[in-house]
């Protein structure tokens, strides 16, 4: 099998609620997807997705995803994309940097080995744990009543997990914790996530405000040491996130018991070839995981899923159906959520069919 053509489609996804919001007064309307193919010489195509939370999140913007691609796919015609550390070697030899440029390409390959291997993805990447993976409910920032009620509404649907997305003012994230705090129940799971919105002095002030609480704090600071340093002053739970984008930061990170939960995302790490390397670590060293990506449809949810469902249940803390807050479909076959849960499918491959009327002409054509 040899890699004969590499495009990319690029997909508007309008948010169901409207827009989303987070730190630093940050938001999205609608997200700026790209889906990647793949196509070989066997006439099988694979297909990824890259969804950068905008361009103020992470160093990643959507229009860099296509730019990377086009410089990559000329080094990728011939390959064998089933040899997807040889692919990953060549990409990190074309382009220095930009992991999240090269993602949707090795997801495409991951979802080639199972459609030639005749297995879906998660058995590819080490097998399926359970029979579903649990859901979190992002929540955008707003008021804290609005934020009680989304979460309560959310509830009722079934999920049990929350990201409240914080990292504001500290006073008002502070009703905001304990607003929803309040309307949740025992076994319920929220999460505080200020995307390093805080300086450290506000989210040492925010953790001791809340300290009665059970609630996760993730990713409070910018950087790695002013997170550890709030992390020594909490005994709630702690989730790290921005900072972890390699397996030097991961190990750094463990050594350093600076966090509970850490949060894989696809694209930040490169791939699912980069993901799995660092998911298989965290289960070496008993670190549970959210896995996850930063954005994206159907075809990154069934990354996600494949991602997820190849993990021990008892490290995996949870992950998100991405293609449940867009209005668009970009593929048939992606997992959809039953009451606060979703399951990898049992096709081969990703288990996904894009639909052409959705995607266009390709914006990147290289073969």
């Amino acid at each position: 099998m040899k890699i004969t053509r590499v495009f990319a489609h690029r997909v508007e996804l309008p948010l169901r609620e409207g827009n989303y919001k987070w730190s630093g007064g940050k938001s999205v309307t609608v997200f700026d997807s790209t889906i990647v193919g793949v196509e070989t010489d066997t006439g099988l195509t694979g297909y990824g997705e890259v969804c950068p939370l905008g361009p103020a999140y992470l160093p990643a913007y959507a229009e860099g995803v296509r730019a990377g691609l086009r410089e990559l796919a000329p080094h990728l015609i011939g390959l064998d994309p089933r040899g997807v550390a040889a692919v990953n070697h060549r990409m990190d030899a074309a382009l220095k940097g930009h992991p999240y440029a090269k993602s949707g390409v090795d997801v495409a390959c991951w979802d080639l080995i199972g459609k030639d291997w005749g297995v879906p993805v998660c058995v590819a990447l080490g097998g399926r744990f359970g029979e579903r993976v649990r859901l979190y409910r992002a929540i955008s920032q707003e008021a804290p009543d609005a934020m009680a009620a989304k979460v309560a509404g959310y509830r009722a649907e079934g999920y049990t997990r929350f990201q409240l997305k914080v990292g504001g003012d500290p006073d008002t994230d502070i009703e905001r914790i304990r607003a929803v705090r309040a309307v949740l129940r025992p076994g319920d799971r929220l999460v505080a996530d200020a995307n390093t919105g805080w300086t450290q002095h506000e989210a040492v002030r925010v953790a001791r405000a809340v300290r009665d609480l059970d609630v996760y704090i993730e990713q409070p600071c910018l950087t790695y040491e002013e997170c550890l340093s709030v992390r020594r002053r909490t005994d709630h739970p702690f989730v790290l996130d921005e900072n972890i984008d390699g397996l030097d930061t991961l190990l750094r990170a463990r050594a350093d018991l600076a966090m509970d939960v850490v949060n894989l995302k696809i694209s930040k790490l490169g791939g699912l070839t980069k993901a799995k390397q660092a998911r298989d670590l965290c289960v070496s060293m008993g670190v549970a995981m959210t896995l996850e990506d930063t954005w994206g449809g159907d075809v990154a949810t069934a990354a996600i899923a494949h991602l997820a469902h190849s993990t021990p249940e008892d490290l995996r803390f949870t992950s998100t159906d991405f293609n449940s807050y867009v209005t668009v479909s970009t593929a048939t076959g992606a997992p959809r959520r039953v009451d606060g849960f979703m399951e990898a499918g049992p096709a081969p491959g990703l288990g996904i069919t894009v639909r052409p009327e959705v995607l266009g002409r390709p914006v990147v054509d290289v073969s």
